[in-house]
């Protein structure tokens, strides 16, 4: 991730509220609560005035809610107090996303696979509810709307404090800003189809270009990894960048490149190196999960991109008698202050590597 996004704030967390409120205060105490009914919510009348209303309603997204509450709370007045101290540290640590992208060893996240072992048919209720969660049928609710407002009000007010026009993850992307009348997905960044109950955890959700939501990242993990070969010591958990990382990081990007025609530069001609080896193993999880060696090359060998790029140089040269150092010395300034307009942390060290390589010798 290029850049981390600054967190925004919205009245839509109310719903995590809820849910944290509906996990340990009404299902972890189930056992001992008695028969299910509306007066286990008495300590928050929110949520308890949602409840009824949803119970008289016909819509579907509300009789998706109260009904998945209610058969989770059945089978979890079943469970042993070990089991239910499980599901809660469980719960806990799958919500804990900035520990959990930096591996920390404190906490033991679970995964529906392994959910599935501890208890089938608990899994499959909670998998249904929370993969649903985050659907029209549920949050175009007037009710809920109500309560947390549209996900598009939320979508304009974190684009209006994060006003980069390009997308963190590639940076060569455009993501959808303030003067939109639509907007780019927001990416589970944890899987939702992976994890249980973080499935509406605002921070667990970021947006992302379409490119890297839908092409590329799709439903892989960046936290875990079941073919690492030193998964016996690390259990599978890698580190991956956090979306709001409180504190920003700079990728170090340099190019090698072996061709004697820029006119034909293929992606075997490309070398891509990134730094700094401190963050060695987050950008290597996010080269994987993003593709980004096989985008960054291909845009650099692209007609109207890496092409384009060389062809700037021979154009200014030829025609204004400005030579390749100077175009160069002007682009890197223009990087220092403009990285990710028109992909400047790519082109300049792209170019600097073309200089490198001899091809405006050839020119």
């Amino acid at each position: 991730m290029l850049f981390p996004y600054v967190y925004v704030p919205h009245p839509m967390e109310i719903l995590t509220h809820f849910l944290d409120y509906i996990f340990y205060d009404v299902w972890c105490k189930a056992p001992a609560s008695g028969p299910y009914s509306f007066a286990l919510f008495d300590d928050l009348p929110e949520l308890k005035a949602l409840m009824e209303t949803f119970h008289y309603s016909d819509a579907k997204g509300a009789d998706f809610f109260n009904g998945h509450v209610e058969r989770i709370y059945q089978i979890f007045s079943t469970l042993s107090r070990e089991q239910v101290a499980q599901l809660a540290a469980w719960y806990e640590a799958n919500n804990e996303i900035e520990k959990i992208c930096y591996a920390d060893p404190s906490i033991e996240t679970v995964r529906y696979d392994e959910l599935e072992t501890f208890h089938p048919e608990l899994a499959g209720q909670l998998s249904g509810f929370f993969k649903g969660l985050y659907s029209q049928q549920l949050l175009d609710l007037s009710d809920v709307k109500a309560i947390i407002g549209k996900i598009d009000d939320h979508y304009k007010s974190f684009m209006t404090k994060n006003r980069s026009s390009k997308c963190p993850f590639c940076g060569i992307e455009d993501i959808k800003g303030v003067y939109h009348s639509k907007r780019d997905a927001y990416d589970h960044y944890l899987p939702k189809g992976i994890y249980p109950f973080n499935s509406i955890n605002f921070k667990n959700l970021a947006p992302a270009c379409h490119t890297c939501n839908s092409s590329y990242k799709l439903t892989k993990d960046p936290a875990y990894h079941p073919k690492d070969p030193l998964f016996s010591q690390t259990k599978g958990k890698r580190k991956a960048f956090y979306p709001y990382a409180a504190n920003s990081h700079q990728i170090e990007l340099s190019l090698e490149l072996v061709c004697e025609d820029w006119s034909d530069i293929k992606p075997q001609d490309i070398e891509i190196s990134f730094g700094p080896t401190n963050l060695k193993e987050q950008i290597t999880t996010w080269d994987e999960i993003y593709g980004i060696q096989e985008r960054y090359k291909a845009k650099c060998c692209e007609e109207d991109d890496g092409k384009y790029w060389i062809e700037q140089i021979l154009d200014e040269w030829q025609e204004d008698g400005r030579n390749p150092d100077e175009f160069l010395n002007t682009l890197c300034r223009n990087t220092e202050k403009k990285p990710y307009a028109e992909a400047n942390f790519l082109k300049t060290p792209f170019l600097k590597a073309c200089k490198k390589a001899g091809l405006f010798d050839k020119l």
